[in-house]
């Protein structure tokens, strides 16, 4: 992997986990020279990210909206930042020409992203790892919902097991570089 999207919250939580993780994830990308593409924002989880790529000189790009950066709430430290229209455009500038997404805890931006990137997978338009870093089980109930969804008939096993996820940055990264793509998949 030389380059990943990360999706992750513009509010810190309110457990210190959460930072510790996007602390974590942060330095451990940087360590291996993996750029970082993020939301450009230098609050929550999305700066505490950012600060880690930065502080152990690693490559990082943000792509913001007019509106977030009009609000002056663009990273100052990230240098690489590319300012667009939209939501729409901000989420397939981040996974455009990426090796995978992760998505750390945070609220419906973060679900956003990161649906939006299980869906182009089974769509078979992201042949990339997606990957959810289920930090204290933050994620549980979202991955009990996607079993529940299989078991209903409304996803299918393989799709299922389109969302990799792990708690921990170390487990997580390793499944996403064994991940291979299943190009002959139904998604029907």
């Amino acid at each position: 992997m030389t380059s990943v999207a990360v999706f992750c919250g513009a509010n810190p939580g309110n457990e210190p986990w959460f930072a510790a993780a996007a602390t974590e994830l942060g330095k451990t990308l940087a360590e291996r020279n993996i750029r970082v593409l993020f939301g450009g924002g230098s609050v929550g989880l999305m700066g505490i990210l950012a600060d880690a790529v930065l502080a152990h000189g690693g490559p990082i790009t943000g792509v913001i909206t007019d509106q977030l950066n009009d609000l002056e709430m663009g990273h100052p430290g990230v240098h690489d930042m590319i300012v667009v229209e939209s939501m729409a455009e901000r989420r397939t500038l981040l996974i455009k020409g990426t090796d995978g997404v992760i998505t750390l805890p945070g609220g419906f931006g973060s679900m956003d992203e990161h649906f939006e990137a299980l869906t182009l997978a089974q769509l078979h338009q992201y042949r990339k790892p997606v990957g959810l870093l289920n930090v204290q089980h933050y994620y549980a109930p979202m991955l009990q919902m996607l079993d529940q969804m299989v078991r209903f008939g409304f996803l299918k096993e393989k799709n299922r097991g389109l969302c990799i996820d792990a708690p921990t940055v170390p487990e997580l990264l390793d499944k996403m570089v064994a991940y291979e793509y299943q190009a002959a998949q139904k998604w029907v």
